[in-house]
């Protein structure tokens, strides 16, 4: 007599189902039955079944549609992991697997075209679904959210701060305007011409009357000048000091005139504006940061020649003629010669030309004169590495 199955409430039925819940061995899962054997003599009945045998003749008529078909499932669940529990934080690729295989009834990895995670999580950084990079303790990944709703979100953001921009190019086209005319006013006009004094004769004698037509006569009275009660000799000293030409007063506040205010409340305003979470651009030079591409790629130069979705750039190599997709994580800015041209790449001068004036290498910052756009001449400093790069 066969056994029977254990009836529910006995010790032998909780057992089974605390078996049934828990994760099994992978070696005895078929993905194709999507069926979990207990031990390695379940596993050998089911492959002996007729069930099993019809899943494999269908498996060998086109092997490679299942397998892509499994990779994409695996691919999905494990991205939608990531990015709903984890979202753009940096991550450990192990725990986020582990979270995929909490799921009794997950794709197992044995049935994609993958053979490690590692491998896995290597596709996933070339293929730009996330940034991927090598440590001591394994591997680890960051999610680039690539939504249809997030990117028509930052479009949408775009097209405004492009508005904003044009409203503030014209409104400093406007304010240097006012300053030049301020300049012009400032300078001393002059309507009378002079010029050298030339004789024909140099042996004549210059003569001048100083025979006046009409004299008059003017008495004047002594005026008499008293101290105001409350100024004292000292007050006046300082008077004389404060107002002396060429005299230090370093105690004396010059308070600024509203023009000034406008234009730093402006160039506060642009500043946040402008500040993105991206940088790159078209004909700048960046170098390779990131070993995850190969050794021979490691700290290479190269200009940049498109812009993928604001996050990703093809570049070519300046040495190799070489050509790659990388994500702006694994790149950074080059900071060329004094006197060399440089793009600024965010901040409120972003999208500008400039000349290179200065660089502290303490501080890793640098001084530019903006060479091109309405505040062509402006000398900017403390700009961050960063935020320029080198043109080609």
């Amino acid at each position: 007599m066969g056994k029977g199955k254990a009836e529910a409430g006995t010790p032998k039925y909780l057992a089974n189902k605390m078996k049934a819940k828990g994760l099994q061995k992978l070696r005895w899962y078929c993905q194709m039955c999507q069926k979990q054997c207990r031990d390695e003599n379940g596993f050998k009945c089911h492959t002996m079944s007729e069930s099993h045998q019809r899943q494999i003749l269908l498996f060998a008529d086109n092997a490679g549609r299942f397998i892509d078909s499994f990779s994409s499932e695996f691919m999905t669940g494990y991205l939608q992991i990531l990015r709903r529990q984890f979202g753009t934080k940096r991550v450990a690729a192990n725990k986020v697997y582990q979270e995929y295989i909490s799921d009794r009834h997950h794709l197992h990895m044995n049935s994609t075209k993958w053979h490690s995670l590692s491998e896995f999580v290597k596709f996933l950084g070339r293929n730009g679904h996330c940034v991927a990079d090598e440590t001591e303790k394994g591997w680890f990944i960051t999610y680039i959210d690539r939504d249809p709703e997030t990117l028509a979100m930052q479009e949408k953001m775009a097209k405004k701060q492009k508005m904003d921009k044009d409203d503030e190019e014209r409104l400093a086209e406007f304010i240097e305007e006012q300053v030049r005319r301020g300049h012009k006013e400032e300078e001393p006009s002059s309507s009378t011409s002079y010029t050298e004094l030339k004789r024909d004769n140099e042996e004549e004698t210059i003569k001048l009357n100083l025979k006046l037509g009409t004299t008059i006569k003017v008495e004047s009275k002594p005026i008499k000048l008293e101290k105001r009660p409350f100024e004292t000799a000292a007050d006046e000293d300082r008077k004389e000091k404060k107002f002396k030409p060429g005299s230090s007063s370093s105690g004396v506040f010059k308070k600024p005139s509203a023009l000034d205010e406008l234009i730093r409340e402006e160039e506060i305003k642009k500043e946040k504006t402008n500040r993105k979470d991206y940088w790159l651009a078209e004909g700048i030079v960046v170098k390779l940061v990131s070993k995850s591409l190969g050794e021979k790629f490691y700290k290479e130069k190269g200009v940049v020649l498109d812009v993928i979705d604001r996050y990703r750039a093809k570049i070519k190599l300046l040495e190799t003629g070489d050509k790659l997709k990388v994500d702006q994580a694994h790149l950074e800015t080059v900071i060329p010669a004094i006197g060399k041209q440089v793009l600024v790449l965010n901040g409120g001068y972003r999208g500008n030309t400039a000349t290179l004036k200065e660089i502290d290498t303490d501080n890793y910052c640098a001084t530019i004169e903006i060479a091109s756009g309405p505040l062509k001449g402006r000398i900017v400093n403390n700009v961050q590495y960063e935020d320029i790069s080198k043109l080609f």
